[in-house]
């Protein structure tokens, strides 16, 4: 659909038998111009919260560790596998999404840097970055560092926090 949009969507299900959309709606109130017509978005479950345009939010966890600072606990940590079908690169990092209660109040970077930059491409005029790594999922260990895997890299790498 573009560059912006859709965008990629963080839902949440109180209940069962929630329907989010897809793949009628995208983001909550985008309709697919092939599949929505004659199902309005406003026939879904919103989500909790739009997140970046094809960042592909694959992975997710709650932080339960003790770890990093208290402000850090029950929030969400995603792993952004990052975009290939966007004229400039994003994702590619892990996003934090702060809660207060079931209520999402900020969605913010956490951990960056697998993508360097943007340059243009050799043909077509599009941007590309400098891909190192794609987070694919991210683990709380019983320390409260966090485990994050790399399916480009092929790695895993460990974050923990320290003053």
């Amino acid at each position: 659909m573009g560059d912006d949009v859709p965008r990629d969507e963080l839902n949440t299900a109180p209940k069962k038998g929630l329907h989010f959309g897809f793949p009628f709606c995208h983001q909550g109130d985008v309709s697919d111009p092939e599949l929505g017509k004659g199902r309005p978005c406003s026939g879904f479950q919103p989500p909790a919260t739009a997140l970046d345009a094809h960042v592909a939010a694959i992975g997710m966890r709650f932080y339960t560790g003790t770890m990093f600072p208290a402000e850090y606990r029950n929030q969400i940590i995603i792993a952004e596998h990052g975009s290939w079908n966007r004229s400039v690169p994003q994702g590619y990092r892990l996003s934090l999404v702060k809660l207060e209660g079931s209520k999402v109040v900020s969605y913010t970077r956490f951990a960056e840097g697998w993508l360097r930059g943007t340059k243009p491409a050799a043909a077509g005029g599009a941007m590309v970055g400098d891909v190192w790594g794609r987070p694919a999922d991210v683990l709380v260990m019983r320390d409260g560092s966090l485990l994050v895997s790399d399916d480009k890299a092929g790695v895993i790498y460990r974050i923990a926090y320290g003053k």
